[in-house]
């Protein structure tokens, strides 16, 4: 396949002054109620008491009445450290950009870890803005914040969606892969060719590829078992044969699991949308992705990598992985309790 570079994906950043602009009419299927319940409101109140930010909010997600309004033990919201202000400009997000972001809030990791012990959750979702203007990236503040989550509720299972951490060293992503995390996620948001006309231009597929291994090499060394995941936007402007590739890149770099979702553009300011992928679109790439050997793979149009649809599967994956290394554990101590008897006689 031959395409130009900016073929299409370009296209969708221009501004069109036309008096009758022609796009796509957003499907029945993508719309949603407006959020509202005692949920809703409980867990806006917490977030506010503590001065805590949402991807939710932030980023304007269509689920948010779904997650926020859950009943007691499954209202969720997925907390984003750092600030409400990101060193990145990506074409498709909503979150305000600086050069410069206010300094962080050292109470936040504390302040996360309480909000999160009331909520009295399985699984929680963190993810974060980036901070290009840290020594870090932030690293040593998103593995705090585990940290205390673990100690407040050592049962809790945490998904963390991070920065890349450019430029920081392998050792940042290190810090955050063996801070007690489950697992451990970063986007490549698009494919390759689509990558610098939707995400800002420091980001790039093989480097979030990379962060992607070095997390679970990482963990490996540590002796830690971590899942991790990335999720991809259709409705930029890809290709059938650029997803499977994709795809194939994500499993030849372990990726365990994988979420696709819809592009919806959140103000006239950012790129527009290509089209909207039927329903039966996404379940075909469920189905292929499945097909090469993901462990898990969430694909629909409302779909978003912090979205609670594959925690409930991922929850139970860990579980039974932990409940195997314990009895595996009991039984090698066991035979060597055995063994030693034997010697002693």
């Amino acid at each position: 396949m031959t395409l130009s570079p900016g073929s299409r994906c370009q296209t969708l950043l221009s501004v069109s002054f036309s008096a009758t602009p022609r796009r796509p009419r957003l499907p029945t299927f993508l719309k949603h109620p407006i959020p509202r319940g005692k949920s809703y409101t409980a867990i806006k109140k917490d977030l506010r008491g503590l001065g805590l930010h949402t991807v939710c909010e932030e980023a304007k997600c269509p689920n948010i009445g779904e997650c926020w309004g859950g009943g007691k033990g499954t209202a969720t919201a997925t907390i984003m450290l750092m600030g409400d202000t990101c060193t990145r400009g990506c074409r498709f997000c909503s979150i305000k950009t600086s050069r410069k972001p206010p300094p962080l809030d050292i109470h936040e990791p504390e302040n996360t870890a309480e909000a999160i012990s009331r909520w009295g959750l399985g699984y929680i979702v963190l993810t974060s803005v980036d901070r290009d203007d840290l020594v870090d990236g932030g690293a040593a503040h998103i593995a705090s914040t585990i940290s205390k989550i673990k100690h407040k509720a050592p049962k809790i299972l945490v998904e963390a969606l991070t920065p890349d951490f450019a430029g920081k060293g392998e050792e940042t992503i290190a810090m955050v892969a063996t801070s007690g995390l489950d697992v451990f996620a970063h986007n490549v948001e698009t494919v390759e060719r689509c990558t610098p006309f939707v995400r800002d231009r420091r980001a790039n597929f093989q480097q979030s590829l990379d962060v992607l291994m070095t997390a679970k090499r990482a963990a490996k060394a540590a002796n830690k078992e971590i899942l991790t995941k990335t999720s991809i936007m259709l409705g930029v402007g890809e290709h059938p044969d650029e997803i499977t590739e994709a795809l194939q890149r994500l499993r030849d770099a372990e990726v365990d699991v994988v979420t696709f979702g819809q592009y919806m553009r959140p103000t006239k300011r950012h790129m527009k949308v290509d089209r909207y992928v039927e329903p039966e679109e996404f379940a075909k790439w469920k189905a292929v992705a499945e097909d090469m050997g993901f462990l898990y793979v969430a694909s629909g149009p409302l779909v978003r990598s912090s979205y609670k649809a594959g925690e409930f599967f991922i929850e139970n994956v860990l579980k039974k992985r932990r409940a195997e290394a314990a009895k595996r554990a009991t039984a090698e101590l066991a035979a060597a309790g055995a063994k030693a008897d034997e010697v002693s006689v």
